[in-house]
C-alpha cells in the first residue's frame, strides 16, 4: 500500500493497522522515550484495527514493555531525562519532553526551584539508578516537587514500578495527541 493510499484518522495520522511496518516505527517509535523497539516489536505481534485509537495502540505498545524484562525495562527508564536537568537547559530533549516539560512550567523555575530539582534528581537517581519519571502534563511544578520528596520515600521495588506506571501514562498522553 503506497503512503497516498494509507486510510488517514480524522487527524490526519494514519491508521495503525494500515501502516507498513517502517512508517509505523518512524511515527510511532517515540512515544517511549528513545525506544523504538517497543513499536517494533508491538507492529512484529500485528497491529489490528483494535489497536487504531491511542487506547487500543497503548495496550499492545505496554504488552511489549511488561513482557519485555526487567533490563530492558530499566534500559527504558534510563532513556528518560531528568526534569529541569542539564538536557532540558541545553535544549536537547525530544520535542514531546520540551513541550511536556514547558506545560508543567519547568522552563520558568524561579533559581530556588532549579536548584531544589536538581538536588531531588541527583538524590533519585542515586537511590534508584533511574531518574524520577513523571507524567508532568497538566501538573504544577509544586505538584511535581511533592512527588519527588514521597517518592524518594519508596522501596526500588515500589518505584521501579511507579516509574513504569508513569512511562506508560506518559506514552498514553503522547498517543491521545496523534490518535482518536
Amino acid at each position: 500500500m503506497s503512503a497516498a493510499s494509507v486510510p488517514a484518522s480524522a487527524a490526519g495520522t494514519p491508521v495503525p493497522s494500515a501502516m507498513a511496518r517502517e512508517a509505523f516505527v518512524a511515527r510511532f517509535g517515540g512515544i517511549f522515550e528513545h525506544s523504538p523497539w517497543i513499536a517494533e516489536r508491538a507492529w512484529d505481534a500485528g497491529i489490528t484495527p483494535a489497536q487504531d485509537t491511542a487506547e487500543g495502540l497503548h495496550a499492545a505498545m505496554c504488552a511489549v514493555l511488561r513482557a519485555a524484562g526487567t533490563e530492558r525495562q530499566l534500559g527504558v527508564l534510563c532513556a528518560h531525562p531528568d526534569l529541569a536537568g542539564r538536557l532540558a537547559v541545553a535544549g536537547r530533549l525530544t520535542a514531546e519532553s520540551t513541550a511536556e516539560q514547558a506545560s508543567a512550567g519547568l522552563d520558568r523555575c524561579t533559581p530556588e526551584e532549579f536548584a531544589r530539582l536538581q538536588k531531588l534528581n541527583a538524590a533519585y537517581t542515586e537511590c534508584f539508578g533511574f531518574p524520577f519519571i513523571m507524567a508532568v502534563k497538566g501538573r504544577t511544578r509544586a505538584e511535581i516537587l511533592a512527588a519527588f520528596e514521597t517518592r524518594l520515600r519508596n522501596s526500588r521495588e515500589e518505584e521501579f514500578a511507579t516509574a513504569l506506571a508513569q512511562v506508560e501514562r506518559i506514552a498514553l498522553l503522547r498517543l491521545k495527541d496523534v490518535l482518536p
